[in-house]
């Protein structure tokens, strides 16, 4: 008997099983974020709590769907529920409601509208050829080609994502010495605005497709910086850089493998003056890449959109380092995302 209990001992302890549940669970989870919200789940607790048969009632739905999907978006932490009855959380107030300024919406539409791209036959053909599958397999990238419903709903979708972060790396950097940033790839232009919302000695430069500036200019007219942001048209690849002594990318690295964001780097080092600043932000892999999530699943979100790929601060250092510039720092930023910065010389 001893000798049993002392072999069941030393036997190791299986793990269970819940990681293998969370892949196969989350495929069905999350998507039912993306229906509430297409539903209108969260506009319409906007006035206040409300229960499950009136839920029901508003939305149309029977009940087997609806606490399906409400049961999915409290314990995702959107929802609340208290005695039966179901209200927004600060997350889904803050971001899920249109009035609001950081408004997430937009961002989850463009992954409705393109559900097509992250399906498993979508990703798997992204992964065996190497290439994107968004709009048939053309990319992104077809100035030339696309409409300009399809640029200002793919605008919308990149303000979405991006203003609230806008409004905290500026936070993170001294950058009283720089006059003009440019925001080079900048789409909707929200992080010309939070910039120059909080430093009162910068202009901006909103640098994109002529498409894409229109909408920019509606977003900078918005919030009421007509006088200190402007957009410029062209293609960053291309085209001359208008002068200015910051440059800024925002989810523009990892769009691109690595040996073109090498050559935006140096375009940049030699457009920028002495002392000139590059900021680049994005969501970073740490060094070995065995994390975090967010920039491996966002990596695997650029195999279905981009050419491109999250990377880790020591390559966006690398890349910095060998273009010339020098002071290289790493800081955290708002939620995913940090801020690798360097200096010209």
């Amino acid at each position: 008997m001893t000798d049993e209990v002392s072999t069941q001992a030393q036997q190791p302890q299986v793990p269970d099983d819940r990681k293998l549940w969370d892949v196969v669970l989350g495929i069905y989870g999350y998507p039912a974020l993306l229906l509430a919200h297409k539903l209108g789940v969260f506009p319409l607790l906007e006035d206040g709590e409300l229960s499950l048969p009136v839920i029901c009632e508003r939305l149309n739905i029977k009940a087997r769907p609806a606490e399906a999907i409400l049961a999915a978006a409290t314990a995702l932490g959107f929802l609340s529920v208290k005695e039966g009855h179901y209200s927004l959380t600060a997350v889904a107030e803050h971001y899920l409601l249109k009035k609001n300024p950081s408004y997430f919406g937009f961002m989850w539409d463009l992954m409705i509208e393109n559900d097509q791209v992250h399906s498993f036959k979508s990703l798997e053909k992204a992964i065996r050829t190497d290439a994107p599958q968004v709009y048939g397999g053309t990319g992104i990238y077809r100035p030339e080609e696309v409409q300009a419903e399809l640029a200002r709903r793919f605008t919308c979708s990149m303000y979405s994502m991006s203003i609230k972060s806008a409004f905290h790396w500026p936070e993170m950097l001294d950058l009283s010495a720089h006059r003009i940033m440019l925001d080079i790839g900048g789409s909707s232009g929200a992080h010309s605005i939070g910039a120059v919302s909080k430093w009162s000695n910068l202009q901006a430069i909103v640098f994109d497709f002529p498409m894409v500036c229109e909408v920019a200019n509606q977003f900078i007219a918005q919030h009421g910086m007509q006088d200190r942001i402007r957009t410029c048209e062209g293609d960053m690849w291309r085209d001359e850089l208008p002068t200015a002594d910051l440059h800024f990318y925002s989810t523009v690295y990892n769009d691109w493998p690595p040996e073109k964001c090498s050559f935006l780097t140096a375009k940049s080092f030699n457009a920028l003056p002495p002392g000139g600043r590059i900021i680049i932000h994005g969501i970073l892999y740490n060094e070995d890449k065995s994390g975090p999530f967010a920039a491996a699943a966002f990596s695997m979100l650029m195999m279905g959109w981009t050419e491109g790929k999250s990377y880790s601060s020591t390559e966006l250092s690398a890349m910095l380092s060998d273009a010339g510039f020098c002071d290289i720092e790493v800081r955290p930023a708002f939620g995913y995302y940090s801020v690798v910065t360097g200096l010209k010389p």
